[in-house]
């Protein structure tokens, strides 16, 4: 089947959802106006949707969805260690270079992350220095800022400043 797409708002600008019945390929993050919203989402794209509506509304901790990895077996590594990741916490850049077996891919690891096909769906978002900072994000900082508060179990106080 030909890939379909959607283009959802969220608080944090516009999503794009690419995929087909078998699996998605893609969820994307741009500033609002750079894509109209679709007024019809394809039966495919519908959970996604639905599921990331959740997340948004505070209604999700995790996601079931069908992904369609394409990328190295490191990447792949990566990725699939970034979804061990649980909801409302947190992790360094060494610490996941270290789960995979080698510190010294810190660097490696990095740019995997930066290439998450799945934004938010693979929470490449939880990843942050060994200092704690916010460090990295391809969304732009304050959507990471944003997304780690959404995701904190103490909603009366920012993580960040």
């Amino acid at each position: 089947m030909e890939p379909q797409e959607a283009f959802i708002q969220t608080p944090l600008g516009i999503t794009a959802i690419k995929g087909s019945t078998s699996g998605l390929t893609s969820i994307s993050i741009s500033d609002p106006g750079t894509t109209p919203t679709s007024a019809i989402v394809p039966e495919s794209l519908k959970p996604a949707v639905k599921q990331l509506q959740e997340y948004f509304d505070g209604k999700r901790t995790t996601f079931d969805l069908s992904l369609n990895f394409k990328g190295t077996d490191f990447q792949r590594r990566v990725w699939q260690a970034l979804l061990d990741i649980p909801f409302g916490k947190t992790c360094s850049y060494l610490e996941l270079a270290r789960r995979l077996g080698d510190v010294k891919a810190i660097r490696a690891v990095a740019a995997a992350n930066g290439q998450n096909p799945f934004w938010i769906v693979v929470p490449c978002h939880r990843i942050i220095g060994s200092d704690g900072s916010l460090i990295g994000y391809a969304g732009g900082l304050w959507r990471k800022k944003w997304l780690l508060e959404h995701e904190s179990p103490y909603k009366q106080q920012s993580l960040f400043v």
